[in-house]
């Protein structure tokens, strides 16, 4: 049986020779390309070329990685991290919204935190006390967010050999208290809600009667909805393709970003009245290059703004909990009460399940009809009951002209 093979980037026993130049210093190193190759050194004496021949050795190791040592400091995984999100980022594969805020929840709590620890000292309860503290101290959604950026940074770190296994995986699960279902705007709640904003002169300024016409109709996140350009609807066809969305890039501005995944990519039919409204709109636009719903000077409309404007629209108790994702809900409530299937309203809201054997095998890029069709009464005002006695007369029929 042979010797077995020398660990990649290890060396074998130093063997010296002594000549008439002096000494050599001889070994055999495995390189990390898993060949093993002689190296050697000379010296004047055999004490010197053993210490040039270990040098060299040394300098010869190619680090595992990025460099982390049990001894490095977290926030040194927490930069290799970033960066590497970052450049992923830079990409196109990752979106600058995630990128500003890990770098936000990075330098506000994690970095303060936890930053100066040695990586052997990231254990898996010093990391569980941060989260359950976070959690109280702030919210769950902002632990979540840093539970993913301390598992990022370690995995790194794991793979460095800095750590055996990431501990941020066995830390307690953060569970939020149950969630109470998003309410849907009734039919009655619709007009009047349209009603309040047309009657509100700052309202209307704000442009919100029809941006929440538009999110009714569509169903869309008011992202999408500040994301839709001119040349995106086809009136002829009765249409609009939802491709993008509007986020807020540090360093940069507001941008017009692809939707994050192929299922967000729709094209959806519009309700007549919807159409109707875009028509209106579109006559007497300043701005027919650019967004249906631009800001005031024609470019691209915050969502950050649109909420605030309509938190300070919706007035008081009756519409207190009215949120722009209300109207998402009241356009998925309104196809589910009209019998879509659960894929149909899926594919409308832009969502990539219910069924992955639907997604897999089904292309669906231009929504049924069905759903242009269902939310074509969603503002119809309620209809007068019957007049009294009307439906007796229809059912005995007509007086008899003989009598």
């Amino acid at each position: 049986m042979g010797r077995p093979p020398l660990d990649i980037g290890t060396y074998g026993a130093i063997r010296c020779y002594q000549s008439e130049s002096g000494w050599r210093a001889q070994t055999n190193y495995r390189d990390y390309d898993g060949h093993t190759r002689p190296v050697q050194r000379r010296g004047k004496t055999k004490a010197e070329a053993e210490r040039k021949l270990k040098k060299a050795l040394a300098e010869r190791k190619a680090p595992v990685g990025d460099g982390l040592t049990p001894d490095s400091r977290f926030k040194e995984a927490a930069a290799l991290w970033f960066g590497k999100f970052q450049a992923l980022a830079d990409a196109g594969k990752r979106s600058p919204g995630s990128v500003d805020t890990y770098r936000s929840i990075l330098d506000r709590h994690v970095l303060p935190g936890l930053g100066e620890l040695r990586i052997r000292e990231m254990t898996v309860a010093r990391i569980d006390a941060f989260l359950q503290a976070l959690w109280r101290s702030v919210s769950v959604d902002t632990a979540k967010t840093a539970r993913s950026v301390l598992s990022g940074a370690l995995r790194i770190a794991v793979r460095d050999k800095a750590l055996d296994t990431n501990p941020v995986r066995e830390t307690d699960r953060l569970e939020a208290g149950r969630k109470k279902s998003p309410r849907a705007l009734t039919l009655e709640e619709r007009i009047l809600w349209l009603e309040m904003l047309e009657s509100d002169e700052q309202a209307v300024k704000w442009d919100l009667p029809d941006l929440s016409r538009f999110m009714m109709a569509t169903g869309v996140r008011i992202g999408e909805a500040l994301a839709v350009y001119w040349e995106d609807v086809d009136f002829e066809a009765g249409t609009v393709a939802v491709n993008y969305t509007v986020i807020r890039a540090k360093g940069i501005g507001l941008i017009r970003k692809s939707t994050k995944t192929e299922a967000g990519e729709r094209t959806l039919p519009l309700p007549r009245w919807a159409l109707d409204m875009l028509k209106r709109r579109y006559a007497v636009t300043l701005f027919p290059n650019g967004p249906v719903f631009p800001s005031s000077l024609g470019g691209l409309r915050d969502p950050s703004n649109a909420r605030r404007d309509l938190r300070k629209a919706r007035g008081g108790e009756e519409f207190a909990w009215v949120t722009s994702h209300v109207f998402r809900k009241t356009a998925a409530t309104i196809l589910d009460e009209a019998g879509l299937s659960a894929r149909l309203v899926a594919d409308q809201l832009g969502h990539a399940r219910p069924s992955m054997t639907q997604d897999v095998y089904f292309a669906r890029k231009v929504v049924d009809k069905r759903a242009a069709d269902a939310l074509e009464g969603a503002l119809d005002k309620p209809k007068e009951d019957a007049v009294e006695g009307e439906e007796d007369q229809v059912e005995d029929g007509p007086p008899d002209a003989a009598a």
